[in-house]
């Protein structure tokens, strides 16, 4: 190609860095607390063309619509230049967030690691409205930040929209790994599809990610072997193995949408249904009636795991099925589901004296109280501060180049591929055995559970 008149490229120049100049200062005024600007003065043509239609096309901060427009303008014109290729020069592009008001504001740790400046990672966790949710974001970004990385830690509501839409801001705004909590496993395969294009690893983080090949890890706790405890438990203190019964049983199951949730429940029912057959365990509801099978376990689902619904659940059963019984033992998949079936019962008049045996999961407060107070008859603790540190070291590797270690890579196929997966064996925790593994250990304080 012909090279360009001397004073054309002297006037192509100094157009380009008026215009740079300009959307550099657009990013000042407009995100002053957003932390560096990128440098990408040594970006191809091609390069600086998508990223300033990248910017273009980010979310704009409520109020500061007036002075976007103007540096957008001369940023249309950078990319009509650099569409020309007439030379590789940059521009400053801004980082931003979400503005949601469930995100953490993106920063970067002072802890220094190797490859920490490459250190960009976003974790898409699904909601505030459970304690074990918090726990494990805030977690993982505290980790994550005192090797240095920058982190943007976003919650969803339990809104799948939003979730997308959070990972979107992600991809945009130069996250190098994500890390993500699915609300819906099956509707992520888009937006990761955006992620792989972007050259971003994607790290399911104890839920999994289904019907995507872009999924590149899967950090969880064994899931199956949370509902052969819970089972275990059950027979256990029935005596069910010795041939005892029988005993009045109502089953309960996790939100349909969530891929762990027939983990949990296969775990259980695996345990259980030949005392179901047997006669030993015997369903009075007519919803649990309906579970033949473990195909069928979606039907006494709880969507969303709410505390409310289950309560309300078990409330309908109550009335409409023990008028003149008792009920001997629930199975619960997990706290936030105990708590309110704990309270139902409480509301019909049982006491710690004749207490059914309920189960539960993830260690709440909430629900370790009930359990100390002898409303909760067990939880499988998942000590979450693992599984972000395991999280954590599979970050290293991949920064490092290396593959992140992984101890099953059969179990988990999400239609697409056998995700390769790192599992965290989980335990069971009674009120005789609070003290010493979760409030010693630190994953409780005292204090929170009345002790």
């Amino acid at each position: 190609m012909q090279e360009p008149d001397e004073g054309v490229r002297q006037g192509v120049e100094r157009e380009f860095h008026a215009v740079a100049t300009a959307a550099g200062t657009a990013c000042a005024l407009l995100r002053p607390q957003a932390g560096e600007c990128i440098d990408i003065l040594d970006a191809s043509p091609a390069t600086s063309l998508d990223l300033v239609r990248r910017q273009r096309n980010r979310r704009v901060p409520h109020g500061t619509q007036g002075r976007e427009n103007c540096a957008m303008k001369k940023m249309n014109k950078l990319a009509l230049i650099a569409g020309v290729g007439v030379m590789a020069l940059g521009l400053a592009a801004c980082s931003s967030d979400s503005g949601s008001d469930n995100s953490t504001k993106p920063t970067t740790g002072g802890g220094s690691t190797e490859n920490a400046a490459d250190c960009s990672v976003g974790i898409a966790m699904p909601t505030r409205s459970l304690e074990r949710w918090i726990n494990d974001g805030e977690g993982l970004k505290s980790l994550l930040e005192a090797d240095g990385c920058t982190v943007d830690l976003q919650y969803a509501d339990n809104k799948t929209d939003q979730q997308i839409s959070q990972i979107q801001n992600m991809i945009a705004n130069g996250a190098n790994i994500l890390v993500v909590a699915s609300i819906d496993g099956t509707t992520l395969g888009p937006v990761l599809e955006e992620a792989s294009n972007a050259n971003a690893k994607v790290i399911a983080y104890d839920r999994l990610i289904n019907g995507t090949e872009n999924v590149d890890y899967y950090a969880t706790f064994d899931n199956e072997s949370v509902g052969t405890l819970q089972g275990k438990f059950i027979e256990e203190k029935l005596g069910l193995a010795d041939g005892a019964g029988p005993f009045n049983f109502e089953p309960f199951a996790g939100s349909p949408d969530d891929n762990n949730a027939k983990f949990f429940f296969k775990g259980a029912w695996d345990v259980l249904s030949p005392y179901v057959e047997s006669g030993q365990l015997v369903v009075q509801s007519s919803l649990g009636q309906s579970v033949k099978s473990l195909d069928d376990w979606q039907a006494i689902g709880i969507l969303g795991w709410g505390s409310d619904d289950a309560q309300a659940e078990m409330e309908n059963r109550l009335s409409s099925f023990y008028t003149d019984k008792k009920v001997d033992v629930v199975l619960s998949p997990n706290d936030s589901l105990a708590v309110g079936i704990a309270q139902a019962l409480e509301n019909a008049g049982y006491t710690a004296d004749d207490f059914p045996i309920l189960t539960g999961q993830d260690g709440d407060k909430a629900a370790v109280t009930n359990i100390l107070k002898g409303t909760q008859s067990m939880t499988v603790w998942k000590d979450t501060r693992l599984l972000g540190e395991r999280v954590e070291q599979m970050i290293k590797s991949i920064l490092a180049g290396e593959e992140p270690e992984v101890n099953d890579t059969t179990t988990y196929d999400n239609g697409v591929k056998v995700v390769p997966s790192y599992l965290i064996t989980p335990e069971v925790v009674t009120a005789d055995l609070v003290q010493s593994k979760l409030i010693d250990s630190g994953f409780l304080k005292a204090g929170d559970v009345g002790l």
